[in-house]
């Protein structure tokens, strides 16, 4: 059994960036696939990036490829998403999961473990 608790989330400005985190517990997660995925209210959730178990393999919505960075430190059993150039439609619930699969999988139903989700909000 995997726990996984995002933070970093909050209200910043159009432009800005932020810093989520993923902290793992319960087991280690260096033999995990870790996604970020978001869902705004009244959309479906939707895929943001996801990587490797071993690192640096790493893949990202079209929405955010170029402003987004995802990153992991096994030592820390956490994961991050970079967020910069933040614009309002990337407001939404942002969630950390991970998966079993090794390989890079962009569907959320091929997720084990989902954390309860942090807040962002991008508005002036």
């Amino acid at each position: 059994q995997v726990q996984l608790v995002e933070s970093g989330g909050g209200l910043v400005q159009p432009g800005g960036s932020l810093r989520l985190s993923c902290a793992a517990s319960g087991r280690t997660v260096s033999s995990y696939g870790m996604g970020w995925f978001r869902q705004a209210p009244g959309k479906e959730r939707e895929f943001v990036a996801t990587i490797g178990w071993s690192g640096p393999n790493t893949a990202y919505a079209d929405s955010v490829k170029g402003r987004f960075t995802i990153s992991r430190d096994n030592a820390k059993n956490t994961v991050y998403l970079q967020m910069n150039s933040l614009k309002p439609e990337d407001t939404a619930v942002y969630y950390c999961a991970a998966t079993r699969i090794s390989g890079l999988t962009v569907v959320a139903g091929r997720y084990d473990y989902w954390g309860q989700g942090t807040q962002v909000t991008v508005s002036s």
